[in-house]
């Protein structure tokens, strides 16, 4: 498929007739600015505007999310000079941000949302099957379905980034998982070095973890306790309120074949107390002391710790309660956001600066400067242009015209990339590290031909089943999600009074539990499904989606989101779409059967279709409490055949954990970006520090990975104190150890 990029808004391309089942699709038409509520921070505890302070720090890092802003902190607590960059501002207390509930609309907020345009497919005819394709309108609107206006253009497959100090902490759901124990083992096997077995790795999650929840007997030892990240679970009782909640989560428990006798016989119970007591259970909330065995019920059946260390962990099929990376006292996100705020802004005793960092927001990096006289190039600093909006992810930039006020800071030890799957491959090339042809096609200097950089892109695959109830979740009934004034969820949440369940609705991300499933198309016999709901229609990303997902007029959508752990296919690409840093590259993930061996995609597709049968059979278990659930997407005539709902999936799944682009690999590998430390290889005082670095999509939600890789590159760092340390270019022998 030709690729199109958000900067080519303007490109010449025909408009296309979407291809489909005949199905529906969202049809929604938006404006590229979406008007939204404004209203002030809620605090003034931000890191303030303004470009780099000095010329030259020690380590200058780019990319403020979870693999760069633990590793600014920490390099800057062991006493060292630090320059964080971030082309976006500081929106830490923005309404959205702070409130778990409220991920969807935070990743769609102006300020902070990078909206991407990825491809899904090259070949055209597939990709235009998309029910939620996105098209640019002749009148410069979003329109996002299959009857895009005449002379439409298609943008591609609506991608939410943050842009902004923290990264995608900031805005995800904030769940915290470790990964697979195989998945550091993986990187240890490749490798050949053991620092990252899996019992090696356990003591940088114990380190950025601190645990405020109730942890299962016998598995304290195994989890942090005073670590620079918040982890909790939702307030017990606040899913108990609403009676249809509970019954949604008690046909779940039935059909994952879990004892859901005791949780039934409480919700008959409350039922028939609310009906004694003329209290109206499908209008309004029980009372939170009539929830007591309906919360212990669920407790009961919600035991297993998911992050624990036993052998079995990721062998065992389970429901589990979701850790998620907030206070248990405010439910307020914690992020490294917020690690890097206290160290930024730390004191000593007579008021002068703690520590020597500092954080240069609206600054968008646009190339490694190298030293090129010596055997291998060396990274000593970095060209910046400093201004709001420069990048054309951001909906507010420029698109026709360039700006900002150029500048370059110099590394005396190491320049780190933490910019995310998309952006720091794209810095790399932008730099002249990259595949030789891709760079001299757009007449940049070839620093060293490293053909791995951009490539082995990976994602989830992920799809939703969703069904409408005859009458409305009363646990959002009140909520407006911030769209209007005077949101009494949003009062309740902040009132200081209010603790625990009693915050309500917005101190939870809406994820009553988890499920993790084995396929039999599972390798390995770990699961490799992970299935989650919540009150919301939710059918993937597009512009708008956000409030599309939760509205003020419907509340009676309950969605099934099925997630497909490690996906078989490498093949996606983040290629430049041309040389100018303030363009976004263009992505293709090549998914499915484009990308993979028949073989290797029937076992990813055919894992969702059992994902999806069993979150349908979630719905056909529900306890009658006032009607059952029509479940409409997909329809009836595409989940009763196999073939059609394979299909479905190859035309309507999605990603959001993109990762793997700059790949650690052995020295045999010629595609390897990195070393094991973190290296870019065939270079000097370079390293790469986020998402892009796995070799192997991780897991089923990356944060926690990220910020644990984070904290080894840390120690890795640390250990060298050399001011840069050279490495073996990829393929330069076969040995496979790397120290």
């Amino acid at each position: 498929m030709k690729s199109f990029s958000y900067l080519a808004l303007l490109s010449a391309i025909a408009p296309c007739a979407l291809a489909g089942s005949g199905v529906d699709g969202v049809d929604v038409l938006i404006d590229i600015i979406q008007p939204q509520n404004s209203y002030p921070q809620t605090s003034d505890k931000l890191v303030s505007i303004q470009k780099p302070a000095k010329e030259e720090y020690e380590y200058v890092i780019v990319g403020s999310g979870p693999g760069g802003a633990p590793l600014a902190a920490n390099l800057a607590i062991a006493g060292h000079s630090v320059l964080l960059i971030d082309a976006g501002g500081d929106y830490g207390h923005l309404r959205e941000r702070e409130s778990p509930a409220l991920a969807n609309p935070s990743s769609e907020r102006n300020e902070v949302s990078w909206g991407f345009f990825t491809h899904h497919y090259e070949n055209e005819e597939l990709a235009l099957k998309d029910r939620k394709l996105t098209y640019l309108t002749p009148d410069g609107q979003f329109y996002s379905g299959v009857n895009p206006p005449e002379g439409s253009t298609v943008l591609g497959n609506f991608y939410p980034r943050y842009g902004g100090l923290g990264g995608c902490a900031e805005h995800n759901a904030l769940v915290s998982l470790l990964p697979s124990k195989n998945d550091w083992n993986n990187i240890k096997n490749i490798t050949g070095d053991d620092s990252w077995d899996n019992s090696a790795m356990r003591k940088y999650f114990k380190k950025i973890e601190k645990a405020e929840y109730e942890l299962p007997a016998g598995t304290e030892d195994s989890h942090g306790h005073d670590g620079y990240i918040s982890i909790a679970t939702n307030p017990a009782g606040i899913a108990a309120q609403d009676i249809k909640l509970m019954s949604v989560f008690a046909g779940a428990a039935k059909a994952f074949g879990v004892d859901n006798t005791e949780i039934t016989a409480a919700i008959n119970d409350a039922v028939a107390t609310a009906e004694e007591n003329s209290i109206d259970y499908e209008t309004g909330l029980l009372p939170l002391n009539m929830t007591t065995a309906m919360t212990d019920a669920m407790a009961k059946m919600l035991t297993w710790d998911i992050n624990n260390d036993d052998e079995d962990r990721d062998l065992k099929k389970t429901f589990a309660r979701l850790p998620q990376h907030m206070d248990s006292t405010n439910y307020r996100r914690s992020t490294p956001r917020d690690y890097v705020y206290d160290t930024w802004a730390a004191t000593t005793s007579n008021g002068t600066k703690k520590y020597k960092l500092d954080v240069a927001l609206h600054t968008l990096a646009t190339k490694v400067v190298f030293d090129t006289t010596g055997d291998k190039p060396k990274a000593v600093g970095v060209d910046y242009l400093f201004g709001e909006s420069l990048y054309r992810a951001d909906p507010r930039a420029n698109h026709t015209e360039d700006g900002g006020e150029p500048g370059t800071v110099r590394a005396t030890k190491e320049v780190i990339v933490a910019g995310g799957t998309f952006n720091s491959p794209q810095l790399l090339k932008l730099s002249g590290v990259g595949p030789r042809e891709e760079l001299e096609s757009f007449d940049i200097p070839v620093v060293l031909d490293l053909p791995g950089v951009g490539s082995n892109l990976q994602d989830r695959i992920e799809t939703s089943v969703n069904a409408e109830f005859p009458t409305n979740f009363t646990r959002i009934l009140a909520c407006y999600y911030l769209a209007a004034d005077g949101d009494p969820c949003w009062a309740q949440y902040v009132d200081p009074e209010n603790e625990g369940a009693a915050k309500g609705t917005y101190a939870s991300n809406g994820v009553v539990m988890g499920s993790f499933w084995t396929s039999s198309f599972s390798d390995d016999g770990e699961h490799d499904l992970w299935i989650g709901g919540f009150p919301a229609l939710f059918n993937g990303f597009y512009p708008g989606y956000s409030s599309n997902a939760a509205t003020t007029a419907n509340k009676n959508w309950w969605s099934w989101l099925v997630l497909k752990a490690h996906t078989r296919n490498n093949a996606g690409t983040v290629k430049l779409a041309s040389s100018n840093p303030r363009d976004t590259p263009i992505i293709t993930f090549h998914n499915t059967y484009e990308g993979q061996t028949k073989e290797e995609a029937d076992k990813d597709v055919g894992a969702m279709v059992e994902g999806m049968r069993m979150a349908v059979s979630f719905f056909e278990n529900i306890p009658a409490i006032d009607g059952a659930a029509t479940v409409f997407w997909p329809p009836k005539e595409v989940r009763d055949d196999d073939a059609a709902l394979s299909e479905w999936i190859v035309e309507e799944s999605w990603g959001h954990h993109a990762s793997c682009s700059n790949k650690i690999g052995s020295d045999d590998d010629k595609m390897a970006v990195l070393d094991s430390k973190f290296r870019v290889r065939g270079t000097e005082g370079l390293r790469v520090v986020d998402a892009s670095a796995w070799p192997r999509i991780p897991g089923t939600f990356p944060v926690l990975p990220i910020m644990m890789m984070s904290e080894k590159a840390t120690e890795d760092i640390l250990a060298t104190q050399t001011g840069g340390g050279g490495n073996k270019p990829p393929g330069s022998c076969s040995r496979k150890h790397n120290h």
